[in-house]
């Protein structure tokens, strides 16, 4: 399974998105997606997304807080606010200690981030950064990998360019 993974839109869905992510079997969505990003991902690829802090009713309604799944034997999960290691978000702390995934993603702090956590049976955290021009970040970053038997595999991050370009 080749991933297309994107975080922290804020209601801008950068064009190149779509070169980017054209091989990719499904695209996940780390949250804070705002208005219409959601509907021309679903459109382009199948789509796993949580909602964020900033997302309203109808994206909310659309996309859970928390997406736990297996994706080629790895356990997934994603949320929109989980910390990092070892700084987890104190909700979510006790709740990653009691069933570690194989991998945890998440959005919102707009920082791009891959690291493992060895407290947590060597976890991998994936933060991908943010994609809007919303935000602190400087440059809008995707990230694309493959999963094949339980093995993430050719991990690249992906710079859209500064956060002030539309081009």
């Amino acid at each position: 399974m080749r991933i297309g993974l994107i975080s922290d839109t804020h209601s801008h869905l950068d064009p190149k998105v779509f070169d980017h992510f054209e091989e990719c079997d499904e695209i996940w969505h780390a949250g804070d997606i705002g208005s219409g990003v959601l509907e021309p991902l679903q459109e382009f690829k199948p789509v796993k997304a949580v909602f964020g802090n900033i997302d309203d009713k109808s994206i909310r309604a659309a996309c859970p807080e928390h997406q736990k799944f297996e994706c080629e034997g790895l356990q997934v999960w994603m949320t929109h606010i989980g910390g990092y290691p070892p700084r987890y978000n104190p909700t979510m702390r006790p709740l990653l200690q009691q069933d570690p995934p194989d991998m945890f993603i998440c959005g919102h702090s707009h920082i791009l981030k891959v690291m493992r956590d060895p407290k947590l049976n060597n976890l991998i955290f994936i933060n991908p950064g943010a994609a809007g021009i919303h935000g602190f970040h400087q440059v809008k970053t995707i990230m694309r990998f493959d999963i094949e038997e339980k093995t993430v595999k050719n991990m690249q991050v992906i710079e859209l360019g500064k956060k002030g370009k539309i081009k």
